[in-house]
Formats: structure tokens, C-alpha cells, sequence
């Protein structure tokens, strides 16, 4: 497992594009699947939350570096990275989530009830984004996540 340790525009750059794909993707899945959002609603809604993926993208990336590298001392796993990678996800997002939820206006009931939920989905979410971060990484050549042509 490799975590890349210092930053670099290439970093800040994948993990923008990767938290802003994959919570536009998935985010229109859930909200059209499961809360039975129309296209349009949902639609809106992504649009509406981009400004706010690209305000956390790169905060999350530092967070879940640091999270790694504590897993890592544990083990250097594939289990191991995976679940680093479901604690940094739920933990990171949730106060986020709950934050927006608070913003607009819901009670507190309302704001526990959403985030446990979303803290459930979260736990699938957290790894796939784990990979796809991971991913994106590489396509940035960000270093530490690829190997450079010779």
C-alpha cells in the first residue's frame, strides 16, 4: 500500500476530480433509486452539491492519508486498507453531511436520522471510494501511485 505523503497540485487535482465524480454518480443512484427523486430533483441537487465536493476533496484526501498510515502500522493489508478506508469515509462525511443538513434547516431528529442512515450506506460507499480515489490517483500520476515510464 502506498500513501502519498506531501502535497502536490496533481494530488489536490485527483482528488477533487475523483470526490466529485464519484458523489455525483452514486449520489444520483441513491437519489433516484432509493429516495425516488426525479431525474430533474436529483439533477439539481448534484449540481448544488459539487461546490461543496470541491471544498472537501482535498481536506478528505489528507484525512484518509493520515488514516491509512495509521492502518498500515497495524497491518499493511488489503483488509486492513479497506476498512481504513470505510472508518475514514464514514467519519469524515458524516459531520460534513450533518453540517448540510443543519444548513438547511432540518431538526435534530431529522439530522440524526439522516446520518445514521447515510452512515450505513457509507460503510459499502467508503471502500468503493477507497478504490476509486485510488485509481484516480494513478491516472494523475500522483507521486507515490505510479511508476513512471522508463
Amino acid at each position: 500500500m502506498k500513501v502519498a505523503g506531501s502535497f502536490n497540485i496533481r494530488n489536490a487535482l485527483a482528488d477533487t476530480f475523483a470526490m466529485v465524480v464519484f458523489c455525483f454518480v452514486t449520489g444520483m443512484l441513491i437519489e433516484i433509486i432509493i429516495s425516488g427523486m426525479t431525474f430533474e430533483q436529483s439533477l439539481a441537487s448534484r449540481m448544488l452539491s459539487i461546490p461543496v465536493n470541491i471544498a472537501i476533496a482535498w481536506p478528505y484526501g489528507i484525512y484518509r492519508d493520515a488514516v491509512l498510515r495509521l492502518g498500515n502500522r497495524v497491518s499493511p493489508s488489503s483488509f486492513m486498507k479497506n476498512l481504513c478506508d470505510l472508518v475514514a469515509y464514514v467519519s469524515f462525511q458524516s459531520p460534513a453531511y450533518a453540517c448540510i443538513l443543519l444548513v438547511v434547516g432540518a431538526t435534530p431528529e431529522q439530522i440524526i436520522t439522516a446520518v445514521a442512515s447515510n452512515a450505513v450506506v457509507s460503510c459499502v460507499m467508503g471502500v468503493l471510494y477507497g478504490h476509486f480515489l485510488d485509481a484516480c490517483r494513478k491516472w494523475f500520476k500522483v507521486p507515490g501511485y505510479y511508476t513512471p515510464e522508463m
